[in-house]
């Protein structure tokens, strides 16, 4: 059996553009559509969803939730195959589990009051932490781009090891199913003390680091399919300032994040942490194995 694109749903405006996103995922993979409510409350605490249902809040249920996505699901990919799920149980959890039998978990942001633009929820911060597969968090009111995308581009961050890495891999695939530009990016930096005030040497030590990172572009691109269009980028800064800025001309921002086995806190890095909540698109974590 194929497996799943996984898109956790609650009834919120931003789970209903993850829906969204998610079936069009799907329908670009030939993928089923699973549609997962996870919640240990019984009570709904949103407005828009209980307006569509002319009902208060306090009485719209789970089954309602996950009715009312699946039918918006069918009527924007009705040749996809659609499961749902309501699961008694803590979301993070749920979704992290879920995620073991699937190609992708798909989430919305669920930031609050009048930041919810600039916030990552703590479900969807802890899912893509925890996740062993690619994790699609849609920032903002980015919805709408997977199968013909404002931008064309997908972005992937490329670090000092990502020979034969699973992010590099994620967003070649992604591409290619969107007939997007990779926009590959490294991000270098000349540590304070290389530099020197000799005027004859002051762009040395910055053009050996400029240098090395297209090295390790290009190391890493070597294995890039001829049909996908590839643009090579390296740029001085901080990796998550370099990545930010280039999510402003992107539809989809990819970063790998290192799983390390019997680490307990987040296993995220700070420039997924970084992108996840500040990025100007959607952005994909994808485990890479330690």
């Amino acid at each position: 059996m194929d497996r799943p694109i996984v898109v956790g749903v609650d009834g919120s405006e931003p789970s209903l553009r993850a829906v969204d996103w998610a079936a069009d995922e799907a329908a670009l993979r030939g993928a089923p559509l699973r549609l997962v409510y996870a919640s240990l409350w019984e009570r709904y605490e949103g407005e828009s969803l209980a307006a569509d249902l002319d009902k208060p809040s306090e009485q719209v249920t789970a089954e309602d939730i996950v009715r009312v996505a699946a039918q918006r699901a069918r009527l924007r990919r009705p040749d996809v195959e659609i499961s749902t799920g309501v699961l008694p149980e803590e979301p993070e959890y749920a979704l992290v589990r879920e995620g073991h039998d699937a190609c992708a978990l798909v989430l919305g942001t669920r930031g609050r009051s009048g930041f919810v633009e600039m916030l990552l929820g703590s479900v969807s911060l802890a899912v893509a932490a925890y996740a062993d597969c690619p994790v699609i968090v849609l920032r903002g009111s980015h919805d709408n781009q997977v199968s013909a995308g404002r931008r064309g581009r997908v972005v992937v961050g490329v670090g000092e090891k990502s020979t034969d890495s699973a992010a590099l891999r994620f967003a070649v695939q992604e591409a290619r199913l969107r007939h997007a530009t990779l926009d590959a990016v490294r991000a270098w930096r000349c540590p304070a003390h290389e530099s020197t005030d000799h005027p004859l040497l002051s762009g040395e030590p910055a053009r050996l680091h400029e240098q090395h990172a297209a090295e390790v572009l290009e190391k890493a691109l070597k294995e890039t399919p001829p049909d996908v269009e590839l643009r090579r980028r390296t740029e001085e800064g901080p990796a998550r300032r370099v990545l930010l800025a280039a999510s402003h001309e992107a539809d989809l921002l990819v970063v790998g994040a290192r799983r390390n086995p019997g680490h307990l806190g987040l296993q995220l890095g700070r420039v997924a942490h970084a992108v996840l909540h500040h990025s100007a698109c959607a952005v994909a974590v994808v485990p890479e194995r330690a």
